[in-house]
């Protein structure tokens, strides 16, 4: 990873430096509604009812890139109503927030008989006579014209859309086709390097998750660092063993019970078809290694928006670190009992346990104040705080923690996980000493391998930012 700094800062400066085009002339300023022809509708009995036409909803249109799925078929008797009609060389310009400003924009081709049906959320605009199709598109997607048609949206919140009116009212430069195909070209050719750059940019990031996801399974399966036995053997002394922790942490985590009736001590794991672990290590489940492991809160709704507690929802939940740069504020009612249960402390692992990002797993290092999960969070406590980010790592690793969870959800369309499933987590526990060696070499690769992909991520926005320099230089009029 040492040479991935200098080869993005190389790829980045390297396109810079835009190529002036000479003008002649100022370019005439015109109503967009004299380029294109808004939301056109096919003649009457122009189409067949069998005639076979490409279909094209929103999903089928890339965000920011231009590109679009026209694979899909249907008849044109299926579509005729209640959808959008497009032909090849229309610019499709999504209207709905936030499809509109994350760039949905594209135009249509290779359509099936060169026409199209698609998601209502489409504005159409059809290049008149001596405009071109990517010169109408090129300017239509650039962050300003969209920063302005989202200040013009009208509707109610999520449901914001670029109203036709503002289309009507819009200006565009317009300069003779041949001139147009010129900028047209001097964009793409600018586009191309700059894709050529994000591409690098995003294999570095692919390859920093593949190493990352390396690194997690080779320390929670004993291969990054000398194990405690090999080091005691060498050093001639003796050592607490992962089955000696074990035994300490049961004990910690029965003098630490508060509840009531009679103890129960945890189940053992059957370890039969588990595979060899390093010498020294054991075998133990989520239970045994947690003084808790417990639901959050339920519909706390009516107190959101009051007090000064969080309250900790499914998407604060993030690989290894939690995302608290969304809160939900709320007031916990006093005479519910879930309130202790469901507070958060230092040192507590938080995990999804209901929706799409159900399996994540971080470690509250420090706690935002005072805090609870609500009931799609499930809060493990370690009987030991020194088990924890080992945890953490273990939990999160791709082919140890992770597998575990995929394998276990259920719930068609929405994940669960049992708190069952979660009690019986199998967890490979090397003696204290080694997990401390272990962290600390995987905090220091992490440390390095969030200092590149922070460098990359700059570099991707920068990118961004140089294809909206590309447009705004190039529809720039002389006045």
């Amino acid at each position: 990873m040492s040479n991935v700094r200098p080869h993005v800062a190389e790829k980045a400066a390297s396109y810079e430096v835009l190529k002036d085009l000479e003008r002649s002339a100022p370019w005439p300023r015109v109503p967009l509604t004299e380029a294109v022809d808004l939301n056109p509708k096919p003649k009457r009995g122009s189409l067949s009812d069998e005639l076979e036409v490409s279909f094209v909803p929103m999903a089928a249109v890339e965000a920011g890139t231009g590109g679009i799925d026209t694979s899909t078929v249907r008849r044109y008797r299926e579509v005729k109503k209640g959808y959008t009609y497009f032909r090849d060389g229309d610019v499709l310009f999504a209207k709905i927030t936030p499809c509109m400003e994350n760039g949905k924009i594209a135009v249509a081709r290779k359509l099936r008989n060169g026409i199209g049906f698609g998601s209502t959320e489409f504005h159409v605009l059809r290049p008149r006579e001596g405009v071109d199709a990517l010169y109408i598109y090129h300017f239509v997607s650039s962050a300003q014209f969209r920063a302005e048609a989202a200040h013009h949206m009208t509707g109610a919140v999520g449901q914001k859309r670029v109203p036709t009116l503002f289309l009507e009212q819009s200006e565009i430069p317009l300069p003779p086709i041949d001139k147009q195909r010129r900028i047209v070209t001097e964009i793409e050719k600018q586009f191309s390097r700059l894709d050529e750059a994000v591409a690098d940019l995003k294999h570095v990031k692919a390859n920093l998750k593949r190493y990352w996801s390396a690194v997690l399974k080779a320390a929670v399966e004993g291969r990054l660092v000398p194990t405690e036995a090999e080091l005691a053997r060498r050093e001639g002394r003796s050592y607490e063993t992962g089955a000696q922790l074990l035994q300490r942490v049961l004990e910690t985590r029965h003098s630490q019970w508060k509840g009531k009736g009679k103890y129960k001590e945890p189940a053992a794991l059957e370890t039969r078809d588990l595979p060899e672990l390093p010498e020294g290590w054991a075998w133990i489940t989520l239970d045994q290694l947690t003084s808790k492991i417990t639901s959050g809160s339920r519909d706390w709704s009516p107190f959101y928006g009051r007090g000064k507690s969080i309250f900790v929802l499914a998407q604060n939940v993030r690989p290894l670190v939690p995302d608290f740069s969304v809160q939900q504020f709320v007031d916990p009612p006093g005479d519910d009992p879930s309130c202790e249960r469901s507070r958060i402390q230092d040192g507590d692992l938080l995990t999804t346990i209901v929706g799409a990002n159900t399996g994540q797993v971080c470690l509250v290092g420090h706690s935002p104040g005072d805090a609870y999960v609500c009931q799609s969070v499930a809060l493990m406590r370690p009987a030991l705080i020194d088990t924890g980010i080992y945890l953490n790592y273990w939990l999160n690793s791709d082919e140890h923690g992770q597998r575990y969870f995929d394998r276990c959800m259920y719930g068609q369309g929405r994940p669960h996980l049992s708190f069952e499933q979660l009690m019986a987590t199998p967890i490979a526990l090397p003696p204290v000493a080694e997990q401390r060696c272990i962290v600390a070499e995987v905090d220091r690769r992490l440390s390095l391998v969030r200092e590149v992909d922070a460098e990359v991520d700059t570099n991707l926005k920068r990118g961004d930012r140089l294809r909206q320099s590309v447009l705004q230089h190039e529809f720039r009029t002389n006045d």
